[in-house]
């Protein structure tokens, strides 16, 4: 009995350390036939059958084990189906070893007819049960099943609660989420690490990060789980700046890392395109032990597309042994997201010739995206066409229709694309009209554009994108009326628009810079640059594009707000405070406009200097005054 309680309390924790981190693959069935098992299985089975009734705990225990190990199916089956023609009455323990069996070989169904069956149950039988729900995405099942738990009476301990916490991830899941936390308060798991660790993630998942980072502060141990949880939270929430921080701060203090909490770190550098942090990392993880894992391997790919190196990333994704839909969707982006429109045919077409890894969803918009920013409409026509034609095995939705608009709207095709929409099978999304609207605006199209945005106004009347975008295409035709009643109506709406930053990394430290910025300790030697280089690039024949200037005021005016623009705050920066070998790598959180896009080709024309601009939409590489874009909005 006292072995029996100590295998219980063993298995409990592997089970929920293993369920709690890694979930297996929906097509991962190692099933293995009787005569390709291993020799000590295979004597094991016949053993047992010739043992026949005399069959007892021990004997079961050591052949459950062996068959969860090895994923051994049919084996496993035949141990369930022996205790069933012998009569044997398994204990809680044996049966709850029957069910993490089924769980393990993808047999969910049969997993839960067992646990149905179940004369008596205890908390580690619940747990594997809602485990096995809530590592496979079945939410809903998970928090039932928890609920029908408490109703039988069975309390809950910390790692039912560290489990079914993962699924309390919809808006009534966090509702339930938030009950589920004053019940492990009233019963004192709030400080154990692994509840901690789920709790403060439930958190950091619905947007509380603040609460998130409480929970993490009161932790009274921390381990990798708990530092990779609160990194993780910030990171998808977009900040970035404090994921990097926390990562370096736990670093100095003797964190071993994971690689999940590198796959995080990579997430947090991608969005602020740390290229230097990057490479560290990078650097790091080739030094250390863990283990390369894919979605490692796709995170670095990730990471330096966004940090504007797409050679390494390249070099990454050849080296790979094994390569996921995602490993292709993230070289796909990459090169789609710098204009490099025909790599992403190539790409797209090796994918395809392979035959190994079925493009989806995200894969075929990715290629689109490509053909549209590098003006390849009739290749991205084509590869739409041969979508909705059953060639691809994609079923096109919302997001495929929207780049098709994009793609004819950015090749000036306006008509066409508003004709496109106005056939749709179903009522056009914002998305898909905001994407006409960005046409309207590039290539001046009013009486489109305004209809458009108007439309845009009523579905989303709390978009502040649609404001601007609709208020440039009215400044552009000169129609100040409208912009100042646009502007109006962002007022008496409290509709505020994001106001645009740059920043620029120099020796792992971040430069942010605002527009007319006044508090970098180096504005007044920046200001004075963006004037000197204004003057030089006039004698070479720069000409301000003050059509990007959306206030009614004078072309002196217009121009003196030009040159407050963050972008040219960031790259001067750069120019002034980095090595002449070194590229200027410029990130903008907003559209870059098209004064600033001609500023930086002056940069690289008479400085010699390599220029990236990101902004949200794109990569510019500009070299010798030349941009990687072909100058097409």
């Amino acid at each position: 009995m006292l072995r029996s309680k100590h295998a219980l309390s063993s298995t409990h924790k592997a089970l929920f350390q293993h369920l709690r981190f890694f979930s297996l693959p929906s097509n991962s069935h190692h099933v293995l036939s009787t005569h390709n098992c291993d020799t000590q299985l295979r004597e094991a089975l016949l053993q047992m059958a010739l043992r026949g009734h005399d069959m007892n705990f021990q004997y079961y225990n050591t052949l459950l084990n062996e068959c969860v190990n090895k994923r051994a199916f049919r084996e496993g089956q035949r141990v369930h189906a022996h205790m069933i023609k012998t009569n044997y009455l398994p204990c809680v323990f044996l049966w709850t070893r029957l069910i993490v069996f089924y769980v393990k070989c993808e047999s969910l169904t049969n997993a839960r007819n067992l646990f149905d069956e179940m004369p008596e149950r205890n908390v580690v039988s619940w747990t594997a049960m809602i485990s096995a729900y809530s590592q496979r995405g079945y939410a809903s099942q998970a928090l039932s099943l928890f609920v029908q738990m408490l109703r039988s009476g069975t309390e809950p301990n910390e790692f039912t609660f560290a489990t079914v916490l993962t699924s309390c991830i919809s808006s009534s899941g966090f509702v339930l989420g938030r009950q589920i936390h004053s019940l492990i308060v009233k019963l004192n798991y709030e400080a154990h690490v692994y509840v901690g660790s789920s709790l403060l993630d439930m958190y950091a998942k619905d947007g509380k990060i603040h609460e998130a980072r409480g929970i993490f502060e009161c932790l009274p141990e921390r381990d990798v789980v708990s530092c990779t949880a609160i990194i993780s939270g910030y990171a998808q929430l977009g900040l970035d700046q404090e994921a990097l921080e926390l990562f370096c701060q736990f670093q100095e203090e003797g964190m071993q890392s994971n690689y999940v909490t590198y796959t995080s770190v990579l997430t947090a550098l991608s969005g602020l395109a740390a290229l230097d942090h990057g490479k560290q990392v990078h650097n790091h993880l080739l030094r250390s032990e863990v283990p390369s894992f894919v979605v490692l391997q796709n995170s670095l790919i990730d990471m330096y597309s966004k940090c504007g190196n797409l050679t390494y990333a390249r070099r990454i994704f050849d080296t790979m042994h094994e390569r996921t839909v995602i490993s292709w969707n993230a070289m796909l982006v990459g090169y789609s997201k710098h204009g490099e429109g025909r790599e992403v045919l190539q790409l797209f077409n090796l994918m395809r010739d392979e035959n190994k890894v079925k493009p989806d969803s995200v894969t075929v918009l990715a290629v689109l995206s490509g053909c549209s920013h590098a003006g390849l409409e009739d290749k991205g026509m084509d590869i739409f066409y041969d979508m909705t034609g059953g060639k691809i095995g994609v079923e096109p939705d919302t997001k495929h229709y929207g780049c098709v608009v994009d793609l004819l709207g950015r090749a000036g095709r306006v008509e066409e694309a508003f004709e496109f929409i106005r056939k749709l099978p179903f009522e056009p999304s914002a998305a898909i009209w905001g994407c006409l609207l960005g046409a309207c605006n590039v290539h001046l199209n009013v009486d489109i554009g305004e209809f458009v945005g108007h439309r845009l106004l009523e579905i989303e009347p709390e978009n502040a994108g649609n404001y601007v975008i609709l208020s440039n295409l009215y400044a552009s035709a000169g129609r100040w009326e409208e912009v100042r009643s646009l502007r109006d109506l962002m007022l008496k709406k409290t509709v505020r628009k994001e106001p645009g930053r740059s920043w620029i990394e120099l020796d792992q430290i971040l430069h942010t810079f605002h527009a007319g910025d006044c508090s970098h300790p180096r504005r007044k030697e920046v200001s004075a640059k963006v004037q000197e280089l204004s003057v030089r690039f006039k004698e070479a024949g720069y000409v301000p594009d003050l059509s990007c200037v959306l206030h009614d005021v004078d072309e002196e005016q217009k121009e003196k707000i030009l040159l407050s623009h963050s972008e040219k705050l960031a790259l001067c920066f750069g120019l002034i405070a980095s090595p002449e070998s070194v590229p200027i790598r410029v990130i903008k959180n907003l559209r870059i406009c098209v004064d600033c896009h001609n500023f930086a080709k002056y940069i690289s024309k008479i400085y010699g200097r390599e220029v990236s601009l990101r902004d949200k939409n794109r990569f510019h590489r500009i070299v010798g005054g030349k941009c990687s874009c072909g100058d097409y909005w």
